[in-house]
């Protein structure tokens, strides 16, 4: 990929980042509680989340092996730490879920596209296009570099912790939808897209790559609006007494226009890099 081809992906992901954000605070997507019928063709949960979330990891796979900087220690490092999300994500999260659930058709196959787009620009930064000698050894005891992993972590840990509480609000049998109160859902409605957002700001801040804050800008897009979501169905069912508890701290109503500021910031001082 050439460079002004990766710099329009760059804008033109951002700004269908913008439309899917405002879109997605008028259509529900219809994957897990707000699935419905009239989405069309489904297929079981399970399959649909490996087809939709594999073609990220392999795509990150194949760049990084063609690659002639797949064995300096920073790149790959980055590549070790995208792929252990998506390794999870792909291979151990859809095995993990409960029920008999299905996902649209159509989700799946708009997620197959955002993800082998969204592996094309990750692995085509990291391992292609970023300016010769700025990934050195020395880049692993940068503050950002340190920073940005101490997120990740965090991020990861409250994800998948989140996921965890999830899974086991329900007895087999049961179909009944429950309040989490758990870890991070003591203070946030959705508490595991709040793990996965600030994994993804550490992915950012420890690579400085203007990909990865598009993929902040498109994970904060895809998921606050879902959140607001799942925010007013636990109004609806539990009241909205119980949830207003935690909507004091909820994270996604915290993230104003100044946080969304601050991302288009860092994207343009990543970018002076190429």
């Amino acid at each position: 990929m050439g460079q002004q081809t990766f710099e329009f992906l760059l804008l033109a992901m951002s700004a269908l980042a913008v439309i899917v954000f405002v879109a997605l605070y008028y259509v529900r997507a219809g994957y897990g509680m707000f699935h419905t019928p009239k989405w069309g063709l489904s297929v079981n949960n399970k399959l649909g989340w490996v087809l939709m979330e594999a073609p990220v990891f392999l795509v990150m796979l194949y760049l990084w092996w063609n690659s002639s900087v797949r064995f300096d220690a920073a790149p790959f490092l980055f590549f070790l730490l995208f792929e252990l999300h998506y390794f999870q994500r792909s291979f151990l999260f859809p095995f993990l879920m409960k029920g008999k659930s299905r996902m649209p058709l159509a989700i799946m196959l708009m997620g197959v596209v955002f993800n082998v787009l969204n592996g094309l620009m990750q692995g085509e930064w990291l391992f292609y296009l970023a300016p010769e000698g700025l990934y050195t050894d020395a880049w692993l005891s940068t503050p950002s570099f340190w920073l940005g992993i101490i997120l990740f972590f965090i991020g990861m840990g409250i994800n998948l912790h989140s996921d965890s509480v999830i899974r086991h609000l329900r007895k087999p049998g049961d179909t009944r939808h429950y309040l989490p109160q758990k870890g991070m859902y003591r203070y946030v409605t959705s508490g595991n897209y709040f793990g996965e957002l600030v994994e993804w700001i550490g992915f950012a801040v420890l690579t400085c790559s203007p990909a990865a804050w598009v993929f902040v800008l498109w994970t904060f897009a895809n998921l606050a609006p879902r959140a607001n979501s799942i925010r007013n169905r636990y109004r609806e069912e539990f009241g909205k007494d119980a949830v207003g508890k935690k909507e004091k701290n909820d994270s996604f109503y915290l993230l104003n226009l100044n946080s969304i500021s601050f991302l288009f910031q860092e994207m343009m001082k990543a970018k002076h890099n190429i």
